[in-house]
């Protein structure tokens, strides 16, 4: 058994969501969520078949966006693993009940716009997703003027009145 990290490559802005399906079906079915959920949407997707052809499968509606997930995805290259890559502007927030409510969804590893690295296990042919490094570690705890500016944020983003 070999451990390894890999990092997904991104642009700083852009939102990643990884997770975990299990059936061909995946590939479809994401897409129709990501159309459905915000219309007009940029965003490329690429699944890991893990049995038959163990293609890894894509879709999305940007074609730059596709390329980068099929990149990220051969590089994690465990089985049944997904990855979503969003474009500029759209939020996990916007999409991932969406994403989630998808029959073959088994798991969401990280919805995130920071450097993520995957946690990967390898053994002989397989390979698994045991989890992900999202963003970096706390530096302290918020204060009131902190609490105030998270406030006006999220009222800013239209998240809260």
């Amino acid at each position: 058994m070999e451990l390894k990290l890999v990092p997904i490559e991104k642009p700083e802005a852009v939102n990643v969501i990884l997770g975990q399906a299990h059936f061909i079906k995946t590939v479809e079915d994401l897409h129709e969520a990501m159309v459905n959920a915000v219309p007009g949407i940029k965003f490329g997707l690429a699944f890991c078949e893990a049995s038959q052809e163990r293609l890894v499968r894509k879709s999305g509606t940007d074609p730059e966006l596709v390329e980068l997930a099929v990149k990220n995805a051969l590089a994690v290259g465990a089985g049944h693993f997904f990855i979503i890559v969003l474009g500029e502007g759209v939020f996990p927030i916007n999409v991932l009940h969406a994403v989630k409510a998808c029959p073959e969804v088994v798991r969401i590893f990280a919805a995130t716009a920071n450097p993520v690295q995957v946690v990967v296990l390898e053994a002989g042919e397989q390979r698994g997703v045991l989890g992900v490094l999202d963003g970096f570690k706390p530096l302290g705890v918020e204060d009131e003027a902190h609490v105030e500016a998270r406030k006006a944020l999220l009222r800013r983003f239209g998240y809260k009145l």
